[in-house]
């Protein structure tokens, strides 16, 4: 497996080569968005009661994708991070997020394209079980962080569109609290853990109408060496509705079930994988380049 991750960042390194030419802009389309939304409730005497609330959440998602002759080089970078306080309350965490993704592909005929691929995942900040630094603490940054590596094939047709099939994938996960590790399938103490299997990538985007612009991003992945019958699943939607120039609204949703990651929820006690779910709504101000 290490000769597979050593041939993507190769692979990935020569795309750079790849590039040589007199006026490289042209063959570039770089772009994204940037929103930052507030919501806020100020009660001071209010008879009906309930409390006053402050919320502010972050959204960057950019792109810088590369096509000459038969060379593609996608990359893309997301981050999102969320922050609350009701009351008297502490700030908590509503979101936390840091993505990235490079492939390059060469091609092998029409649309289909030899590729290669690097992703990393992982947040900022730390996480806990009831939201405050007291509690137990669920997550950090690099607690867990996801390294993604390997070789397949991918298609796309337009840019509106892109499929990518891996059956040679090396995923590690890092975890730089060993307090933590047993949570995310690790042993316990242990910091590193690597799967071999196999890898579906699916990513979809277009205009729903004027203004209103739709991804989403489905990954898949198969562990080879325990119980490949359990896919792990990670699927992303994102809905951009802008208003003008500089205000808009979005919506993004994230679904995440991997049978590594035990946690308790609820009432119920007991530690076992559950299907994860996140959705975040904001107004506000945004820049779209």
């Amino acid at each position: 497996m290490k000769k597979a991750f050593l041939f993507s960042i190769l692979l990935l390194s020569g795309a750079l080569a790849a590039q040589e030419s007199p006026d490289t802009t042209k063959f570039w389309k770089t772009g994204g968005d940037l929103s930052l939304t507030f919501s806020q409730v100020s009660l001071t005497n209010w008879a009906a009661g309930g409390e006053s609330s402050f919320s502010g959440n972050g959204l960057l998602n950019v792109s810088a994708d590369y096509k000459k002759d038969k060379n593609i080089w996608d990359n893309d970078l997301i981050m999102g991070y969320g922050l609350m306080k009701q009351g008297e309350g502490e700030w908590i965490k509503t979101d936390d997020r840091i993505e990235m993704n490079s492939k390059y592909g060469y091609r092998a005929k029409n649309n289909w394209y030899y590729s290669a691929m690097l992703g990393f995942k992982s947040q900022f900040t730390p996480g806990y079980k009831d939201n405050h630094p007291d509690s137990a603490k669920t997550s950090g940054f690099l607690s867990p962080a996801y390294i993604t590596a390997g070789v397949g094939m991918s298609y796309e047709p337009n840019e509106n569109l892109s499929i990518y099939i891996s059956p040679l994938t090396d995923r590690v996960t890092i975890i730089s609290d060993t307090l933590l590790s047993e949570r995310y399938g690790l042993d316990a103490g242990e910091k590193v853990r690597n799967q071999i299997g196999g890898l579906f990538r699916g990513m979809f985007k277009c205009t729903i109408i004027e203004n209103v612009d739709f991804q989403t991003n489905l990954e898949l992945f198969s562990d080879y060496q325990n119980k490949p019958q359990n896919i792990d699943v990670t699927w992303d939607v994102l809905i951009n509705m802008k208003v003008n120039k500089y205000l808009s609204a979005n919506l993004s949703t994230s679904l995440i079930y991997d049978h590594d990651i035990n946690f308790a929820a609820g009432n119920d006690p007991v530690h076992r994988p559950r299907t994860q779910f996140k959705e975040v709504f904001g107004a506000g101000l945004a820049l779209k380049f």
